[in-house]
């Protein structure tokens, strides 16, 4: 009896076992031990890679409020008011421009403290 399918198999495991190479033990060496944590991987990257985006919105907010409130507004004026005035630029560049250049989003501030005391 001839055995079937030999190639496009080991094609199947090779690529599995390319894929969990590094792994520890059994993990990288067993190809029904590799598979399952070969695809516990690739869900948990999947998964950080959503992850990342919700944790760096978070932390320009966090820095924005910091900056904010240094300036004696909270975030959620500072941005209602940009808003109102239509300034558009997004949370990332305001956490860039409080981080490096302080004096230009104590302006922003000021303009926005202002709006906001006469609209």
């Amino acid at each position: 009896m001839r055995v079937k399918f030999v190639v496009p198999r080991r094609h199947r495991r090779k690529k599995i076992k390319k894929l969990a190479k590094g792994y520890y033990g059994a993990q990288s060496r067993a190809t029904k031990i590799a598979t399952q944590y070969v695809i516990r991987a690739l869900s948990h990257s999947y998964r950080g890679r959503k992850k990342k985006k919700r944790d760096f919105r978070k932390l320009w907010i966090e820095r924005i409020n910091a900056a904010a409130r240094q300036n004696g507004i909270n975030y959620s004026r500072l941005m209602f008011a940009l808003k109102k005035m239509g300034v558009q630029i997004n949370r990332k560049m305001l956490a860039e421009l409080a981080f490096s250049d302080p004096l230009a989003f104590e302006s922003l501030c000021k303009e926005a403290k202002s709006f906001i005391a006469n609209p």
